[in-house]
């Protein structure tokens, strides 16, 4: 199983790449907003793969991350979302946008996607709205492009290099941070992900410690 590429882009279309790991050539498929986040040919790329395998077919689908990774493979388990619908879900919603849209039970956004009606939307609220918030939980790093040019192409006895500072946490780390301290204080994953997921998106810059004080305000008793 190829759990992740790194490589350089050889080549782009309407929904896949190919990439090269030295010297061997990986076409993988993306959303158009994984598609469009990456670099143009020649450039170093790194994602995150899961492999759909059938009787006729043996395809590889990329993620930027490994929380899109896993909604992915959620998505494929509801009745009616295949592969492609799936990947038009989070080329729509992005990780972010589907773990809100099903901690918030809003189908109306899951049917945004191209190809998704309205009862496979509501199906897959319904359906992975208890699984939401250990998806939210995950906390996924960025990669250095310095690394997966290592990868793509290791020069031997190469000079060590200053490391460059790391990336500032992401969306996905300041969700799974506000969770887990919320899990902490005694919520329910239900109620803490809920809770979470409105909180991001009345204030989609807000970090760790904002979620946490405006989802305790939502959870607080009302009089």
């Amino acid at each position: 199983m190829i759990g992740r590429i790194a490589g350089r882009l050889d080549y782009r279309a309407t929904d896949h790449v190919l990439i090269d790991v030295k010297g061997v050539g990986y076409i993988v498929y993306v959303s158009e907003r994984t598609l469009a986040g990456l670099p143009g040919p020649g450039g170093a790329a790194a994602l995150y793969t899961d492999m759909l395998v059938r009787e006729d077919l043996l395809q590889l689908y990329g993620f930027p991350t490994l929380q899109e990774k896993e909604w992915h493979r959620l998505l494929m388990t509801v009745q009616g979302v295949g592969a492609r619908a799936s990947m038009a879900i989070l080329g729509v919603l992005g990780a972010d946008g589907v773990s809100r849209a099903i901690a918030l039970g809003d189908a109306r956004s899951i049917q945004a996607a191209p190809g998704v009606g309205p009862k496979i939307a509501q199906r897959v609220v319904m359906e992975l709205k208890t699984k939401a918030p250990a998806v939210m939980a995950m906390g996924t790093p960025l990669h250095d492009d310095n690394d997966v040019l290592e990868d793509a192409a290791p020069t031997p006895a190469a000079p060590a290099k200053r490391r460059s500072a790391p990336p500032p946490p992401t969306a996905a780390a300041h969700t799974a941070d506000a969770m887990s301290a919320l899990a902490n204080l005694g919520y329910g994953p239900g109620d803490a992900a809920a809770a979470v997921a409105q909180s991001a998106a009345d204030d989609p810059e807000a970090d760790a410690a904002t979620l946490i004080r405006l989802s305790l305000r939502r959870l607080a008793p009302k009089d």
